[in-house]
């Protein structure tokens, strides 16, 4: 089945994961260029140079993979004729193949199937432990 799967890790190119509000994504991070930024806790924006390694990269694509990435909406977006009211967070996530890209795009105020929403927050939640994994371990 993996063999045969649309999105196979030996033609992967890059991941790209972005989030913060709506109107300003200012947290992103491309495997491509190793481009980590971020605002801390004091809302200071850092700007740091992060390696993924292919096993970190294998296991974010096999992580998607089990969660059925592949078959999400490619817009997840929450009502945007209501007036936001600033708490709704954004997040965009790209995995780049040598023919195809799958790109979605997730609002925590989306409302619709709550396995679908679960799904994306869990690939989130394991794409920013494995950001924090790598930072952590270039710190050692």
């Amino acid at each position: 089945m993996i063999k045969n799967a649309p999105y196979r890790f030996v033609d992967f190119e890059s991941i790209s994961f972005q989030y913060g509000h709506k109107d300003s994504l200012v947290n992103k991070y491309d495997s491509r260029t190793g481009m980590f930024q971020y605002l801390d806790r004091r809302d200071s924006l850092v700007k740091e140079h992060l390696r993924l390694t292919k096993d970190d990269l294998l296991y974010l694509h096999r992580k998607a993979a089990d969660l059925g990435f592949w078959d999400f909406p490619s817009k997840e977006t929450g009502d945007t004729s209501k007036v936001a009211d600033g708490k709704a967070v954004r997040y965009i996530i790209e995995f780049k193949y040598k023919e195809k890209t799958k790109r979605v795009i997730f609002d925590t105020d989306y409302f619709g199937n709550p396995k679908l929403i679960d799904a994306n927050q869990r690939l989130i939640a394991e794409i920013q432990k494995k950001l924090t994994d790598v930072e952590n371990r270039g710190k050692k």
